[in-house]
């Protein structure tokens, strides 16, 4: 894992933890843009890696990706990642040094693509297997930010299995994001439709006009280079604003959000906003 630490940390003032799931193909390295503006303002960012569906599926032969691609979204890899990110939590929490610095009881999850399910799951949302509720929820988790997350493919009652959820969570799409990995295919309308069927009473929703599904990693140019970093500046206020929301009853980052970004919204509901669906 890779851990952003806020440099005024310490043991008598620990910092609040974010610990990120990356998507399926990328690394720990791959979403620096947020990670460092959250250790910048006060907030650790933990970066978790996870092997058999990271960037090493890159690798090998370019005929192969997509049998790679496939068989890094089955249900052993889903599991197996929920498991990495409680390990890392586990180890960052028990570190001599680092582990005091962080504040156990201040602890967000967040995610991109696959690793927004993997947030989902790390956050209670209950998957049923031969008649009981797989433990996957983390309760030290109390909060989630979900990025582009893909429906729960092949469940017959996803509105069951979301609809368990209760934590505060701020769910974030674009107009042009499409996963086209065949037999995972799914686009913004599943996005929006997966929020709807969250259960929690505290929840936001954030869908930027145009954009791209690689818009929401440390690339420049999906989406276009001049609104792709316009969405990174604005993705990276609206986060730490839900974050402190959400922790320290700090609103008034979070209800200006909206008037100060809308040009880049085609879509946006929430606590505290007035202004919705335009």
């Amino acid at each position: 894992a890779l851990l952003y630490m806020p440099p005024q940390a310490s043991a008598t003032a620990p910092a609040p933890l974010v610990v990120f799931s990356h998507g399926i193909g990328g690394s720990r390295q791959g979403y620096s843009h947020l990670g460092r503006h959250w250790a910048a303002n006060g907030w650790a960012s933990l970066h978790v890696q996870h092997p058999g569906s990271d960037s090493r599926l890159w690798t090998g032969s370019p005929w192969l990706l997509m049998s790679r691609m496939q068989q890094a979204a089955q249900e052993s890899e889903a599991l197996a990642r929920v498991l990495d990110l409680r390990h890392a939590l586990d180890a960052a929490l028990a570190h001599p040094q680092l582990g005091p610095r962080l504040d156990a009881q201040r602890v967000a999850a967040a995610g991109h693509s696959y690793g927004a399910n993997t947030v989902l799951l790390a956050s209670g949302a209950a998957v049923p297997r031969q008649g009981q509720v797989l433990p996957l929820a983390d309760p030290r988790i109390r909060a989630a930010v979900v990025i582009s997350a893909p429906p729960f493919h092949g469940e017959s009652d996803p509105a069951a299995i979301l609809g368990a959820l209760r934590l505060p969570m701020l769910h974030i799409t674009s107009v042009g994001d499409d996963i086209r990995i065949p037999g995972y295919r799914s686009t913004a309308a599943d996005r929006v439709a997966l929020y709807r069927m969250t259960g929690s009473p505290d929840k936001a929703l954030v869908v930027y006009r145009d954009g791209a599904h690689s818009m929401f990693t440390d690339r420049l140019s999906p989406g276009g280079e001049a609104h792709n970093a316009n969405v990174k500046r604005a993705n990276q206020a609206l986060t730490l604003a839900f974050l402190d929301r959400v922790f320290h009853q700090n609103t008034q980052a979070w209800a200006a959000w909206p008037e100060h970004h809308g040009a880049l919204l085609a879509e946006w509901e929430g606590p505290l906003w007035d202004q919705k669906n335009r």
